[in-house]
């Protein structure tokens, strides 16, 4: 018999719905959110899934990759798409979400987004630091010249420089 998973994600908890071909619901319930507690729901539950599905997410590309190394059969659906159907249900709840995705992957009505690899993934992130960084100190730099205008350092150039205001004093 074909199953389908329906997963909701937050930080410290997954609500997961498994429905039947029929559309009955087969299981409800909760599992931390981590990959190890999932597998083993599922496999409990939803042996026979065809379909496991969950909304991208700021934890959807690790969940996928960890679920996917472990052979299940999951697709990461684009958010916005998600959303527009299940905004429609009457009852917003986390576990309400999970039955309307599993819903989405019974009757097929969704749109896959595609999830990166690892490496790109990575690299992303090390360049998003990277630039949050550059900007940060920007920021700051900017900040110490505006505070120092008052006692006329910044006419002298950056603080750090040589010839600047406050290492002609020390002299």
């Amino acid at each position: 018999m074909k199953q389908y998973v329906g997963l909701d994600i937050s930080m410290e908890e997954t609500s997961i719905c498994v429905l039947d071909q029929a559309g009955g619901v087969t299981f409800e319930g909760c599992a931390p959110t981590n990959p190890e507690a999932i597998a083993k729901l599922l496999r409990r539950h939803a042996g026979s899934a065809e379909r496991i599905v969950f909304e991208t997410g700021s934890l959807s590309n690790w969940l996928w990759h960890q679920l996917r190394a472990l052979g299940f059969p999951v697709i990461c659906l684009d958010a916005r798409h998600a959303n527009a159907a299940l905004s429609m249900r009457i009852n917003k709840s986390d576990q309400n979400d999970a039955k309307g995705l599993a819903e989405m992957a019974r009757m097929g009505w969704y749109r896959e987004a595609a999830v990166k690899g690892a490496e790109s993934w990575k690299t992303r992130s090390m360049l998003a630091a990277r630039t949050k960084l550059v900007n940060l100190r920007r920021d700051i730099d900017n900040q110490m010249r505006g505070l120092c205008k008052g006692w006329n350092s910044a006419r002298q150039g950056r603080l750090d420089q040589p010839g600047s205001e406050s290492q002609r004093r020390a002299r």
